[in-house]
């Protein structure tokens, strides 16, 4: 298998170490990178994103521990595969090393096989995991196809049945009536057009979740004074559900931006806020908490619903209906699976905490935006 195109960091003060192992994994076909201190290593592996990191332990200034707790508190360089680099022979030290997040560790001085072996190891190990999120995106695709049919069936009988009643009964109809059937016509339509435009929002992101220069371009947008949008958006929601009464904005913060285009903004909260409204009821508050911290918005909706069991919360996906034989829901399920992939791409986190017959918690947070000069 060629190793063209795929990149690894070396970070080592020792001379030696850097040109030698740089130029044998060059022979490998590999692109390599070097760093003679831990600052620069962080650096590179900020810039480059490498595939692989390899590091040494003791180094002048900040050692290899405290370079792999920086670049695994980085959520664009927390998951590289990282190997350390050492002249200790103690376990204690290896441990400690494996215990701070490295996936393998050498020993210096090591052989051309043991560090070849080693970074194969690594490639083995992400493959596996490469085909077990592939089939996981199979299994959505299939569950999908499935799904939407059935939905859009469901919808276009309901529409197809009222348009039968007001032909066949028009000429007895009174003008209520026929008010009445073409109000459930039109929220049928709505329902479809939500559907729809689910489905292709979704196969969207998923499209954009593949590309790194789309991502980019996408946290380059900013959405300006967030939390006017979430009263807005908040109060059209629970007029929808009759439960204005039921709105509990805690604690609000101003004078910030996301990073975050305002239109998916509006939608990750929609949704959030929607499933809140549709799994409580009328009397329970919904409420929604803001603080800024580490330049992230971190937002808290809560509920007073049906919640969840851990199960159901581990099979949020894009082909999940939640409790659907109890609790008549409209779409594909996919609601909150958006959310969380708006919050993903644009370098957020979105965590659900729940309690069966207890309610809903999401931890939702977002990076603010950078503020230019």
């Amino acid at each position: 298998m060629s190793n063209a195109g795929k990149k690894i960091l070396l970070i080592d003060d020792s001379e030696f170490i850097l040109e030698s192992t740089s130029t044998l994994l060059q022979f490998e076909d590999y692109e390599v990178f070097t760093a003679s201190d831990g600052h620069k290593g962080i650096q590179i592996a900020i810039e480059q994103k490498p595939d692989l990191i390899i590091c040494d332990i003791s180094m002048p200034g900040i050692s290899g521990y405290e370079v792999i707790s920086q670049l695994r508190n980085n959520k664009e360089t927390a998951s590289i595969p990282f190997i350390f680099l050492s002249a200790f022979t103690e376990k204690s030290k290896m441990r400690e090393g494996m215990e701070r997040g490295a996936d393998d560790y050498l020993t210096k001085p090591f052989t051309k096989n043991e560090i070849i072996s080693a970074i194969n190891a690594q490639w083995k190990k992400y493959a596996t995991v490469e085909k077990k999120m592939q089939e996981k995106v199979e299994e959505v695709g299939k569950n999908l196809n499935y799904a939407l049919p059935h939905e859009f069936r469901t919808v276009l009988s309901q529409l197809i049945g009222s348009a039968r009643l007001l032909n066949w009964n028009a000429d007895s109809m009174t003008t209520h009536d026929i008010k009445e059937v073409s109000n459930d016509m039109i929220s049928v339509i709505q329902r479809l057009t939500r559907i729809t435009d689910n489905f292709l929002l979704y196969m969207k992101l998923e499209n954009i979740s593949k590309s790194k220069s789309n991502i980019e371009q996408l946290r380059t947008q900013t959405t300006i004074e967030p939390l006017a949008i979430i009263s807005d958006n908040l109060d059209t929601i629970a007029q929808k559900y009759s439960r204005l009464e039921d709105v509990e904005i805690l604690n609000p913060v101003f004078d910030i931006d996301v990073a975050i285009g305002s239109e998916l903004f509006a939608k990750l909260v929609d949704e959030l806020f929607d499933n809140a409204f549709k799994f409580s009821t009328s009397g329970t508050k919904v409420t929604v908490e803001s603080e800024v911290e580490d330049e992230n918005l971190f937002l808290k909706i809560s509920d007073r619903g049906i919640g969840m069991t851990q199960e159901q919360i581990g099979s949020i996906g894009a082909y999940m209906q939640f409790q659907r034989d109890k609790y008549e829901q409209q779409g594909v399920g996919i609601g909150l699976e958006i959310a969380r992939l708006i919050a993903t791409l644009h370098n957020g986190t979105m965590k659900i905490v729940s309690k069966k017959n207890e309610g809903t918690t999401i931890y939702l947070s977002l990076p603010l935006a950078t503020q230019n000069p």
